[in-house]
């Protein structure tokens, strides 16, 4: 037996509230026409000739009562429900609100993406940077634009951002901005690995020559650098199309260029003073990406910046040598501190934190070992200061080999990673003024007697407790101790302790005492 469908008056209002929308607007019927059937029946249409959907809800749930139960009454088959319900579903699907172009998934959206670095490079930056290209991907940004002001920087984290960038499926747009500032070093080889390079009028790059880490003057391996950082700038200016020449001459010459030279040379494409400049500027221009080449469309787009959060901060704050140098040293008078005196642990929390931070920034920098080495030496020395009494002279010791240990291990001529003399300077004045106070309180404590131990124990006094000729119990700083005596005791005389054999104590009365000493 076939189901019996049931139809009630809450699901014809439903329907005729569907067919309210979508009947007048050209869409489908909501019920296929069937042989014989009139389309009176199939559309009924008031007597004023308007649309059920104007006549209202009741003439057209009547007729799709009609409709549904078919000719001479009859209930639809199988096949006919199905291609009811379909054509329901299809008519819901057709009357719903499309999504807007903005907001369909994957669709890109129409933003220019705003990096900005002064400063230095180093690996807050090239963090940064490289955590910002992710985001315009995920965004779907159409470029990016890095604005640039920096000095140079460390060679590993240039290197990081090039291949960042040259990797990116968004095009890249180094910005020399604003007006006065600079890409000198480093700050060329990214300029010349963008896939648009534009500079500010008033700006400059170049001097590109790569200077010496950790000491040495050996002429072969300068020259091993200076070769490869050629071959690396010409290689970026060859891949996106420009002039080769002049960005190599940059690196062996150290020669550097105003903006509008870099124009005429080819070492950049265009000159911008502000965003909506670059924006038009950029526009139809054809840059290379890793898909292959393609046509900048910068019409129109919104700026979204993207600014460092607290995480490139801290990496961009430690891995100054200055402050990485600090962190080593608090790290090893918070130590020194901690060990000489035990206490509450303050001193060995901050020392523990900050000498973590410290080899955490170590490892970040290209620094010399034979300095890490010395430094390494210099905080044992100190150490053994707080353990061995030698005056000062393992203090002294440490305090110079963390001075010098320093100085080679943070040898650095890259702009913005030098370690000043002045650090260095007052690091060991501290250290010094922290040795003097140490070597002071342990010579105040010379000439007093010992108040711990085996010999904190002659001279303490104490009360008989029980007495048996010549030995018996005593009571000394709140302890039970077996005693034996020259005199006979009585319980409850007070005694002093004269010495100490193991775990028996010798005493004698406090009044013999006192006889025995000269009036």
């Amino acid at each position: 037996m076939r189901p019996r469908i049931q139809i009630t008056p809450q699901t014809m209002e439903n329907l005729a509230a569907v067919k309210a929308v979508n009947c007048c607007r050209g869409r489908a019927e909501l019920f296929p026409r069937t042989p014989g059937t009139e389309r009176s029946a199939q559309r009924p249409v008031s007597a004023a000739g308007a649309c059920p959907c104007r006549a209202g809800a009741a003439d057209w749930r009547e007729a799709a009562m009609q409709q549904a139960s078919g000719p001479g009454g009859r209930r639809p088959s199988s096949a006919r429900r199905a291609a009811m319900f379909l054509a329901l579903a299809l008519l819901l699907l057709a009357g719903w609100p499309a999504m807007p172009a903005a907001q369909q998934p994957g669709a890109p959206e129409r933003v220019v993406l705003l990096l900005r670095v002064d400063g230095a490079i180093g690996p807050g930056v090239a963090e940064y940077v490289t955590d910002g290209l992710e985001h315009a991907v995920a965004r779907g940004a159409s470029l990016v634009v890095l604005g640039l002001d920096t000095p140079g920087g460390l060679d590993a984290a240039t290197r990081t951002i090039v291949q960042a960038m040259l990797a990116s499926p968004v095009p890249v747009a180094v910005w020399v901005a604003p007006r006065g500032a600079r890409a000198a070093s480093a700050g060329l080889f990214l300029l010349s690995a963008a896939h648009l390079a534009v500079m500010a009028p008033g700006t400059a790059t170049g001097a590109a020559t790569p200077v010496r880490l950790g000491g040495g003057d050996d002429e072969a391996m300068r020259a091993k650098t200076v070769n490869d950082a050629a071959a690396y700038i010409r290689g970026l200016a060859e891949y996106h199309g420009r002039n080769p020449d002049w960005p190599e001459r940059a690196v062996r010459e150290a020669a550097s260029v105003p903006a509008e030279e870099a124009l005429r040379l080819g070492v950049v494409e265009m000159l911008a003073a502000d965003l909506p400049t670059l924006l038009a500027g950029a526009e139809g221009r054809r840059v290379r990406l890793p898909a292959g080449a393609a046509t900048l469309q910068t019409a129109g787009l919104a700026p979204l910046r993207f600014d460092p959060d607290w995480r490139h901060r801290l990496l961009a704050f430690i891995s100054d040598p200055n402050i990485a140098f600090l962190l080593l040293m608090v790290g090893a008078y918070g130590l020194l501190l901690e060990f000489a005196s035990p206490g509450i642990g303050v001193g060995g929390v901050v020392g523990g934190i900050a000498l973590v931070l410290g080899l955490f920034a170590v490892n970040l920098l290209p620094v010399d070992v034979t300095g890490l080495a010395l430094m390494g030496l210099g905080i044992a020395l100190l150490v053994a200061e707080a353990f061995i009494p030698a005056f000062g002279v393992l203090g002294v010791g440490g305090l110079a080999a963390l001075a010098l240990g320093g100085a080679i291990a943070f040898d650095f001529e890259v702009p913005g990673f030098q370690l000043s003399p002045w650090v260095i300077g007052w690091s060991a004045v501290l250290g010094g003024l922290l040795l003097l106070a140490t070597i002071r309180a342990v010579w105040r404590t010379r000439g007093r007697p010992a108040v711990t131990g085996g010999q904190g124990m002659i001279g303490a006094r104490g009360k008989v407790l029980s007495w048996n000729g010549g030995t018996g119990v005593v009571l000394v700083h709140g302890e039970r101790w077996a005693a034996e005596a020259e005199t006979a005791l009585s319980p409850g005389q007070a005694v002093r302790v004269t010495s100490r054999r193991g775990l028996r104590l010798e005493v004698t009365s406090e009044a013999d005492r006192k006889g025995a000493q000269p009036s």
